[in-house]
């Protein structure tokens, strides 16, 4: 999926974050190689997981900065 998303030029500059339970080194370093913006392992505890996707989404959509639609280029919106 994050390879179809990466070769989209509509959607290839949407922040992908990997939010996963694996912590092995070859599926972290894979993620990173196709595009992923974050990778995150997600807590076992469900009070911790709900805590962790709250703050994820505070900073993507709050802390983060993102290009205006009207400074991306053509290619990326066509």
């Amino acid at each position: 999926m994050l390879r179809a998303v990466r070769n989209d030029p509509g959607l290839k500059i949407l922040p992908v974050v990997m939010l996963t339970s694996s912590r092995e080194e070859q599926d972290l370093i894979k993620s990173y190689e196709l595009g992923v913006n974050a990778y995150v392992v997600k807590p076992v505890d469900f009070k911790d997981f709900i805590q962790a996707v709250k703050e994820i989404g505070v900073f993507w959509a709050i802390i983060n900065e993102m290009p205006q639609e009207s400074m991306l280029s053509k290619e990326t919106k066509s």
